[in-house]
């Protein structure tokens, strides 16, 4: 299960955080600022998962952004690791390549796909084709 997804710069600074866990504010900002030290220490040779208090991080870099997953100890390290390119490539078909800048722009969308793939910490779709559908019908209806 998901406790939370983040996306991060090259920076540390948190572009998107989507917490399925109560968590208070002020933990929250404490365990962005950390994980996002963590993730920027690591060298392009080490692992891309590793522990954090009752939980693992499990994250990949694309381009200037980190997206981070905070999941359960018993999950599968390497299905998190696939399911998070998914979103990545269910994103850049969305934003046809998605920057910093698209996050920033369109955090409701993001969000909404976001929801459509994660509902209460549990993957429910993980087809690309299936999330792109239902975000090109709340565009058209939204317009």
């Amino acid at each position: 299960m998901f406790k939370y997804f983040l996306i991060l710069t090259k920076d540390g600074r948190t572009r998107f955080a989507r917490y399925y866990i109560d968590i208070k504010r002020e933990e929250k900002v404490l365990i962005e600022a950390e994980i996002g030290r963590k993730c920027l220490q690591r060298g392009v040779d080490q692992c891309t998962f590793m522990e954090y208090k009752d939980h693992k991080i499990v994250y990949r870099r694309y381009a200037s952004l980190y997206f981070v997953a905070g999941v359960d100890e018993d999950e599968n390290d390497l299905s998190i690791y696939e399911f998070i390119q998914n979103i990545v490539e269910v994103l850049n078909s969305y934003f046809k390549n998605v920057t910093e800048m698209h996050i920033l722009g369109n955090l409701d969308r993001v969000y909404m796909i976001l929801d459509e793939m994660i509902m209460n910490g549990d993957i429910v779709e993980p087809r690309k084709k299936y999330v792109l559908a239902t975000m090109k019908l709340i565009d058209e209806k939204s317009r």
